[in-house]
């Protein structure tokens, strides 16, 4: 109990002080690079501190916290440090709550550290049980997968922004000519990973099912759709006709 409440502290310290960052910079994807480090650092403390195979425990702690941290690390190179300008769903919100934004922000990034708590219970879910057998060779390589998908993705969309001469296009390059949002797709996949891994204990369920719900109906795909929408206009929508939403998939002809 000791642990559990000096990770919650440290937890709320870190996400109060990157809104604090935030307030300065008026950049909110440090929301992200919070949740992700909440959820790393939850992993490292459990696969330490649990008493269950320790050959499960690291398998798990270390996919975990390795994936976590690629996404931190990507966060922090490719949106935040150069200073690009504000993640388009966050950019929504702030337009959207105006002078309110501060202190709505405010929940926003401690409802991360609770979200963040709540991914961990699938993490260490599959870290219960005995040695690692053929379902945990399975769930390493759907997490192989979706690491390497996540991160070609976001690598394809870092080039495109990159360069000057896209601005105001649509990035249809590599996976993003199958899926309007690959990275999410991807992120998701890794979540069933853990699912294998626990031969389909209930509790690593809750991973994949509330990602999903996430990235369609909270903090995901809604507000970077219409971002996207009011930045691009009718190329996105054009985009949004021929493209699957999440899925990769072959894209449709544009009949309109």
């Amino acid at each position: 109990m000791t642990v559990l409440l000096w990770s919650a502290a440290v937890a709320a310290l870190l996400l109060v002080t990157l809104w604090a960052i935030q307030l300065r910079t008026q950049d909110a994807a440090t929301a992200d690079l919070g949740w992700s480090m909440v959820i790393a650092g939850g992993a490292i403390v459990a696969a330490l501190t649990l008493h269950d195979d320790i050959g499960r425990r690291l398998l798990v702690g270390g996919m975990a916290a390795i994936w976590a941290l690629r996404l931190a690390f990507y966060l922090l190179v490719d949106r935040i440090l150069p200073h690009k300008g504000e993640d388009g769903r966050y950019h929504a919100m702030r337009n959207h709550w105006g002078e309110r934004a501060p202190r709505f922000f405010l929940l926003v990034y401690l409802g991360q550290g609770l979200v963040a708590a709540l991914f961990v219970v699938p993490i260490v879910a599959a870290m219960r049980g005995g040695p690692i057998d053929a379902w945990a060779v399975a769930g390493a390589i759907v997490w192989f997968i979706a690491v390497l998908g996540e991160t070609i993705a976001d690598r394809q969309l870092a080039a495109f922004r990159a360069d000057p001469a896209n601005r105001g296009t649509v990035c249809r390059k590599g996976l993003w000519q199958y899926s309007r949002h690959p990275n999410y797709f991807f992120e998701w996949l890794h979540w069933w990973a853990y699912v294998l891994i626990a031969h389909g204990a209930l509790l690593t369920l809750l991973g994949p099912a509330a990602m999903l719900l996430f990235l369609f109906r909270i903090t995901g795909i809604p507000w970077t759709e219409l971002q996207a929408e009011k930045s691009r206009g009718e190329k996105y929508r054009e985009y949004q006709r021929t493209t699957s939403i999440f899925i990769p998939w072959p894209p449709r002809r544009d009949t309109t």
